[in-house]
């Protein structure tokens, strides 16, 4: 049976420099009904943990290590045997958030993770934070790109850790290099495609945002 794409949305904060917001996170699913991996575990670990089922979970794979990103990430890990990965240089973030736990693994670019067949490869795309990655799964025509790129621009650079010029230069020589077809799964928010997206990167870079 060929890789499928679950997605759900759990609520939570998200805290960083003193402040704290309410926030939806996107939580995506890619598998089978045997295997999966899990993008971003995101404030509901027993949402997350029914939707999978009794499918064996691979990995809890994480875009980057912002709270609302890994807040479930620890306990869906200790409830399913799951390890837990993160690119290395965003540890630091992680700490804050899990002093006591650190992941399991480092993700790298270049890095091939297989679940249900599907190759996804990690794109280092950072920016929004130092360790921030993408998975790209061609043979499903999609980009998981957590919070560097979302519908309308590129993903917040206002706080600690994050690089408005540095996002900018992810984005253009990793993700709109892919073709124009891609879909985009989010973060935070609706899906949208390399395609739709491409055309407006001078006006990101006017804005400056």
């Amino acid at each position: 049976m060929a890789a499928r794409i679950d997605h759900l949305v759990t609520s939570g904060t998200f805290s960083l420099d003193g402040g704290t917001w309410d926030v939806d996170n996107n939580v995506w699913i890619v598998g089978d009904d045997t295997e999966a991996i899990v993008v971003d575990a995101a404030h509901d670990a027993d949402a997350i943990a029914a939707a999978l089922g009794g499918r064996r979970l691979v990995a809890i794979v994480s875009t980057h290590a912002h709270n609302d990103h890994i807040d479930a990430a620890p306990a869906l890990a200790a409830r399913t045997g799951a390890p837990i990965l993160l690119h290395g240089a965003d540890l630091p973030l992680w700490k804050q958030t899990h002093p006591e736990r650190s992941p399991d693994g480092e993700l790298t670019d270049g890095q091939v993770i297989t679940v249900a067949g599907t190759e996804l490869t990690v794109l280092h795309t950072p920016g929004h934070a130092p360790g921030a990655v993408c998975l790209y799964a061609p043979g499903l025509g999609t980009v998981f790109t957590g919070d560097t790129l979302f519908q309308g621009g590129p993903g917040a650079t206002g706080r600690s850790f994050s690089d408005f010029p540095t996002i900018v230069g992810s984005i253009r020589d990793r993700l709109l290099t892919l073709p124009p077809e891609t879909v985009v799964r989010t973060g935070h928010g609706d899906s949208t495609t390399i395609g739709a997206e491409a055309p407006h990167l001078d006006e990101w870079i006017a804005r400056g945002h």
